[in-house]
């Protein structure tokens, strides 16, 4: 996606486009995962089964990371039904909020379920948690056959590159003095701190899963940019890359490029105007390159995922505040150039938040996707089944 390519073909975007104009996706199925309640639901993750079924899980309570009734919950689809099953509980952690579900299965096909425990309700102290189960295709919750917290310890190599990575990155323009230390000098503190750079990692996006490794992308809000855990062993243990360094870089999707590259897509949590932020690795996610705003608008999480034709597909909000649109952008040449987008949703009204999107391609060809709705009458978990063949509708 280099940045040169993107003002030309975002010119449009500065405009809202008018609604006879708007080219919608063509779903084969659109529905709500389970009826509109007034219960706080975000931050979806779907996963298709080796028996055809989907499972989808999300995030569910009377708040986030204040509210310690958040748990993660779960729906399946059996594969031939025409409709979600109840949701069931996927875990919870007794007195502490539940947060940020990926969903996946690792190169034996055992599944995975991560998300975080915010611990003293903040989210720079979030602890990884998984799930593990080898006993999944029978209606309702898997059979857990193994839970623990994942641990990492990035060492004196994360201050070090933090440093490097800071000197790339332009001046914020903040103002200075004795009593009020800079941005980047508190985040060069951080760094140094053992116990800071240790803990507060969080998921979001599903993990680029390859033939020997997995790359389980994270982010931090204390840090405000993004880093990686790496397993070589199918899941079986975890060590942290390089941090993924910019300004407010957060919630990276990955995609690989055909030559091993990998491009990392970012939510923007950084200075004013919000764009999809962008970093390159070269050593199949060990180190990043500093992350660069790119010229696309951006609120909220972004998702991307290479199709079994070589296609690239993102998600993301094309605003730079607000959530009442979801667009969805394909690239026939590794990200070099985008379509104009296509939206799952477009809201003239602007009542809607629609966020948080999921995105996977089944051994059909077929693609699934869930995201958060959210309406002034309450929320729920939306699913799409999409044909790539046929994905515009006027």
């Amino acid at each position: 996606m280099p940045r040169h390519l993107l003002p030309i073909l975002f010119l449009f975007a500065s405009i809202s486009p008018l609604w006879s104009q708007v080219s919608l996706v063509s779903s084969v199925q659109n529905e709500a995962i389970f009826p509109i309640q007034q219960e706080h639901t975000h931050g979806s993750s779907i996963v298709y089964l080796p028996n055809g079924d989907l499972l989808t899980v999300w995030f569910q309570g009377s708040g986030e990371r204040k509210a310690d009734d958040v748990r993660i919950m779960g729906s399946r689809k059996a594969k031939g039904q025409s409709s979600w099953s109840e949701p069931f509980e996927m875990a919870d952690t007794p007195g502490i909020p539940d947060c940020n579900p990926v969903v996946f299965l690792n190169q034996s096909d055992e599944l995975f379920l991560v998300w975080i425990a915010v611990l003293a309700n903040e989210w720079e102290h979030s602890i990884l948690r998984v799930k593990r189960s080898t006993d999944y295709m029978s209606a309702g919750a898997p059979r857990w056959t193994w839970q623990d917290n994942i641990l990492l310890k990035p060492g004196d190599e994360f201050a070090k590159e933090v440093a490097e990575r800071m000197k790339e990155l332009p001046k914020t323009g903040l103002g200075w003095s004795t009593y009020a230390p800079t941005y980047e000098s508190m985040i060069l503190d951080a760094a140094q701190d053992s116990k800071k750079r240790s803990v507060g990692w969080m998921t979001r996006i599903k993990p680029l899963v390859l033939d020997t490794r997995i790359i389980l992308p994270l982010y931090s809000d204390g840090f405000n940019f993004s880093l990686m855990a790496i397993s070589e062993d199918q899941g079986n243990t975890w060590r942290p890359s390089l941090p993924l360094v910019g300004k407010g870089p957060i919630q990276p999707a990955l995609v690989q490029k055909s030559n091993g590259d990998i491009l990392a897509v970012l939510r923007d949590s950084g200075d004013y105007p919000t764009r999809i932020q962008e970093s390159m690795s070269t050593d199949l996610g060990e180190s990043w390159s500093t992350a660069q705003k790119t010229e696309f608008p951006n609120s909220a999480s972004v998702e991307i995922l290479r199709l079994q034709n070589g296609d690239w597909w993102m998600i993301g909000n094309d605003l730079t505040s607000d959530r009442y649109q979801l667009a969805l952008w394909r690239s026939d040449d590794e990200g070099e150039t985008w379509s104009d987008p296509y939206y799952l949703e477009y809201q003239e009204e602007k009542t809607g938040r629609f966020s948080y999107p999921s995105l996977i391609q089944d051994p059909s060809g077929m693609i699934h996707i869930t995201y958060s709705k959210h309406l002034p009458e309450g929320k729920t978990i939306q699913y799409r089944l999409v044909n790539p063949a046929l994905l515009i509708s006027k």
